[in-house]
């Protein structure tokens, strides 16, 4: 079920209906079963995945919280850490270490035959390993009681509003959510529908209608430079419009039901540097990564050239978790790079700039940074959607040796107008967000303007939405 077609609003039509008559811990229970029905949908064989995580986590939570021998308690996180990992090892990257393998052989002068395996890539198996990690390993380190429901810690790794694409929830944040008895008010409502109404237009009204003109170019061999960076702009805009509009709807529906989630995107595109884009980008990954990874690799406590590496192969893993394949990998390299170089140059940063409380000329300044910074992002992005190591050397050869005549004779498909309206909505919402400093800065506007700007967004989606929706990007991560 893709939040972006009827029949998953049907199915949360029920959901919520049935959430209004129960009792608190019936919520949980009717959620928990709604959840396996929704993961389900996709492919019922994934159910036994997900839980057989769940059980084993839940197990190793207990056993840590009433074990005091340090062996014992690292034998556990063991456990945890080898069937996670495990699972990921298999599912997502036993058939790109065996191709990699076939064919470095092959180059060597050593023949093999590859070994095909069929493996079937469970859909969030990478949101919900590292959201069940992330409990276990608090419960090692003593941060958090383990949870002693197994319906309720169930529902944590399974709520099917954030299970396929996240955001990554900590128990620390979720749990008391679950446990406790939630409250649903006018205000959540609204709240939580004008989120599903921003993320519907992100998702259908930019990301698909875009899509085509992006996948035109990077499957034409003889794109030129201009096409390719055109392209990779509108990458850049489909990937942004297509994550964070699952992570508003997922928002959305959560905050209808009660739950607060994490707040996953605050405008990326508008950040000057690598540090600043990644306290923007994906943040519930970039703190997972930070919290369990970086920390783990000793952090910057260890010495300079032991602060880049550790930044190094944190982003160089963070790339991998996207996929298997070697663009990732590429990627994962570029992002820890740019976050070296960055260090390098400016030492630890104090924090991202705020959009309010700028004169002229420190505004001037920092769009010409935005600017400048957004295209270091989108060669990342061509990185990222590149099909292939030889397309990558081939594109940016291309990019490189550019005709500026050549913008304007594009070959590639059109972008709808609708898609057009779209982007410049999106902008001037986000610009709204980054110079009030609020998400929700129409609050406070008279009523209406407000059911003015709510009408606008309708029509947009209802005009612009495409007969065709696309799985979610993040889907297939």
């Amino acid at each position: 079920m893709l939040f972006s077609e009827l029949q998953f609003w049907i199915f949360f039509a029920v959901v919520f209906l049935l959430y209004l008559v129960l009792p608190h811990r019936a919520q949980n229970r009717m959620l928990l079963v709604a959840s396996y029905v929704f993961y389900g949908a996709w492919d019922w064989r994934f159910l036994g995945l997900i839980l057989f995580s769940t059980v084993v986590d839940y197990l190793v939570g207990l056993r840590l919280g009433r074990t005091s021998a340090p062996e014992r308690r690292r034998q556990l996180m063991a456990l945890s850490l080898v069937t996670n990992l495990g699972l990921l090892a298999v599912f997502k990257y036993l058939n790109f270490f065996v191709d990699s393998f076939v064919t470095l052989s092959n180059d060597l002068g050593f023949p093999a035959d590859p070994v095909v395996l069929g493996i079937i890539l469970p859909v969030g198996i990478s949101f919900y390993t590292f959201q069940t990690l992330s409990y276990t390993i608090d419960v090692y380190r003593r941060d958090l009681e383990p949870c002693r429901d197994f319906a309720d810690f169930a529902l944590f790794v399974a709520f099917f509003p954030q299970l396929v694409a996240g955001p990554i929830e900590r128990a620390r944040n979720l749990l008391p959510e679950i446990a406790a008895p939630r409250t649903i008010t006018l205000d959540a409502l609204g709240r939580g529908a004008v989120l599903c109404l921003v993320g519907l237009i992100k998702k259908i009204v930019i990301a698909d209608a875009i899509g085509p003109s992006v996948d035109a170019v990077y499957g034409n061999p003889a794109a030129t430079g201009a096409e390719i960076v055109v392209a990779t702009w509108l990458f850049a805009i489909q990937i942004y419009c297509d994550f964070s509009g699952y992570t508003d709807i997922a928002r959305g529906v959560a905050k209808m039901l009660g739950f607060g989630l994490m707040r996953n995107f605050a405008q990326p595109y508008f950040a000057t540097n690598p540090q600043e884009f990644w306290h923007r980008w994906h943040i519930s990954l970039s703190t997972w990564l930070r919290d369990y990874l970086y920390i783990s690799l000793g952090g910057n406590r260890r010495g300079r050239i032991a602060t880049y590496r550790n930044l190094f192969l944190t982003m160089l893993l963070g790339g991998l978790w996207h996929g298997a394949a070697w663009n990732f990998v590429l990627w994962g390299a570029y992002q820890g790079g740019l976050l070296c170089l960055h260090r390098a140059v400016t030492g630890r940063s104090r924090g991202h700039a705020e959009g309010a409380g700028m004169t002229p000329g420190q505004s001037a300044v920092r769009l010409i940074k935005v600017i400048l910074f957004f295209q270091v992002v989108c060669y990342g992005w061509l990185l990222f959607r590149a099909g292939s190591l030889e397309q990558i050397g081939t594109f940016t050869t291309r990019i490189l040796t550019l005709d500026p005549a050549d913008f304007a004779r594009l070959g590639m498909p059109s972008v709808p107008i609708s898609a057009v309206l779209g982007i410049g909505l999106l902008f001037l919402w986000d610009l709204a967000i980054e110079l009030s400093g609020s998400v929700r800065f129409y609050a406070r506007w008279a009523l209406p303007l407000r059911a003015g700007l709510y009408a606008c967004m309708i029509y947009l989606l209802a005009f612009g939405a495409t007969t065709q929706t696309s799985a979610f990007i993040y889907f297939q991560f």
